[in-house]
């Protein structure tokens, strides 16, 4: 076979090739911008020759601070095109950890939005190797800024080299993206991803049985761009020559719903807490979502009772999916197998409410404390993965003897797979609950709790108890239109039919919001903080 290499470039090089004509349709600060992959082929290759003027060598880290857009997109390719490793940085983290992690990685060049700007200047100061600003704007003008050098995005692409040549001598093994984890705990930890490892996942996102990307589709990736390289569908979508809908800054329930009705959107990507939102502004207002062939949801559980109401009242098909940043992320898909359709409505909810069966190309195994659990969707153990698109270790940092060992990712998520080898997660290690010497899955109870018409979100944290040693305690927000009708005894009498009574929180806190990790997932550190307060206070 002819050993030809696997690089980001030939992805984008496809589209500008096969797929010219087709749109990425952009949303930014001053509307929405249409440009063919033609011409994003010629942008991000002027943006490219931009990178090699400034002096960004082979390897070298060039940084990107922005929402989801067609400049993001061109920089995804224009880095690891010659030869520059593309590093997404989160920009909801805490101005420490975005000092940490620009530094820690050494980012030479950095992209900003022009509304992100204030976020950057305030860490100005800090940073160690920073050696020029480009600030992304709809503008030719360089906006105000204290930044120093400061050059327009726009100004640079009108000057630069249209054919440039995306460089042919790249090892597939290098380094062609990086991202960092969300950091509940600790700084954040760098993960390097290889030009062969984002190509084989791209293959991977097509297949009939992911999620099956194609050049049908109309993607909109709500997931962010600095999230896991939004799991990896700016890629994928561009090789596949799909339409891209990229909704831009500042994005609403009521911006996406339109997005969906006007581009005729078929296949969505996000966290459950878009999907909540997007769910309460379809029940609020009235949108055609007829296109949608899919949403994907990732990043925490899907609570049930979100899913049933999808497929059963939008005739959405809802796939529910797992992966971490250490996995590209695509790992786990849940689908039904073939010899599945004749199921009844709640067995088939059962297994859309999983995680699902692995990609393939990975491997997985869930360890417990005697070895390696049996295949009947009760014995809990450790989910190990490892891949071609799989980290083999955290960037520079001492912490990967704790994820890496004999050649497998400890994802730290406590799973169980059953007879047909379909993964539950039923928690991270340290949200599970133990009461008595028991285990109580946060997870399970979260879905239950979901499941009641009245709520809006639920999230269930462990707190400290006398006797039992941790105790459920549910965090409830009601759905505006029940917040006087619904309380704690109704919430659980909800519940009760469903769990043994052990199992029942010992009480529901109802709050206006829930506070969110920097990628929209629960942040249960925090909320556990909260409850110690509440409770000491009601003892």
């Amino acid at each position: 076979m002819m050993n030809v290499p696997m690089t980001v470039s030939s992805l984008l090089e496809r589209a500008e090739k096969f797929f010219p004509k087709k749109q990425v349709v952009s949303r930014t600060s001053s509307g929405i911008h249409r440009l063919t992959y033609k011409e994003i082929g010629e942008r991000t290759r002027r943006l490219a020759s931009v990178l090699e003027k400034l002096g960004v060598g082979k390897g070298e880290r060039v940084g990107t601070f922005a929402w989801n857009h067609h400049r993001h997109l061109e920089a995804y390719f224009a880095a690891p095109g010659m030869g520059a490793v593309l590093h997404t940085i989160n920009i909801r983290l805490s101005p420490e950890h975005i000092t940490y992690i620009i530094n820690h990685a050494e980012d030479k060049v950095l992209f900003v939005d022009e509304d992100l700007l204030p976020l950057i200047e305030k860490c100005k100061d800090t940073f160690e190797t920073v050696e020029a600003y480009i600030i992304m704007s709809d503008k030719k003008e360089l906006p105000e800024t204290t930044l120093e050098p400061a050059y327009s995005y726009e100004q640079l692409l009108s000057e630069a080299d249209p054919h440039f040549e995306f460089l042919k001598d790249i090892d597939e093994n290098d380094p062609a993206g990086m991202c960092y984890t969300s950091a509940t705990t600790g700084n954040p930890k760098g993960v390097v991803y290889s030009h062969r490892g984002i190509v084989l996942h791209s293959f991977a996102f097509g297949l009939a049985d992911t999620a099956a990307l194609s050049e049908s589709d109309v993607v909109m990736p709500v997931v962010p761009m600095f999230h896991a390289n939004a799991w990896g569908i700016p890629f994928a979508a561009t090789w596949f020559g799909s339409t891209q809908v990229l909704p831009g800054p500042l994005f609403t329930p009521k911006l996406l719903a339109e997005l969906i009705e006007q581009e005729k959107v078929t296949f969505t990507a996000g966290v459950p807490t878009i999907w909540l939102g997007l769910l309460n502004e379809l029940e609020t207002g009235s949108y055609s979502t007829s296109s949608l062939r899919s949403i994907v949801c990732g990043g925490s559980a899907a609570p049930r009772g979100m899913i049933k109401t999808f497929e059963s009242k939008y005739k959405i098909p809802f796939l529910h999916a797992y992966g971490m940043t250490e996995t590209a992320p695509l790992a786990v898909v849940s689908r039904l197998k073939s010899y599945q359709t004749d199921l009844d409505e709640e067995e088939v909810l059962d297994i859309r409410s999983k995680q699902g069966l692995i990609v393939p190309g990975l491997d997985m195994k869930i360890v417990g404390a005697d070895g390696e659990v049996k295949w009947d969707g009760e014995e809990m153990g450790e989910l190990l993965l490892r891949g071609p698109w799989i980290a083999d270790e955290y960037y520079k940092d001492e912490r990967s003897t704790d994820a890496f060992r004999d050649g497998w990712l400890y994802t730290g998520d406590v799973a169980t797979i059953d007879e047909e080898g379909i993964i539950k997660l039923v928690d991270r290690t340290k949200d599970l609950i133990k009461s008595g010497g028991e285990w109580i899955s946060s997870v399970d109870l979260e879905n239950a709790l979901m499941a009641h018409d009245a709520v809006f979100e639920a999230s269930i944290v462990a707190v400290p108890h006398p006797q039992w040693q941790e105790r459920p305690v549910a965090c409830v927000v009601l759905k505006e239109q029940y917040k006087d009708k619904v309380g704690k005894q109704d919430l659980l009498d909800f519940m009760a039919p469903q769990f043994a009574k052990w199992w029942l929180p010992d009480d529901v806190v109802f709050m206006e919001e829930i506070p969110k990790t920097s990628v929209g997932k629960f942040l249960k550190r925090a909320l556990r903080e909260k409850l110690k307060d509440h409770l000491v206070q009601n003892s």
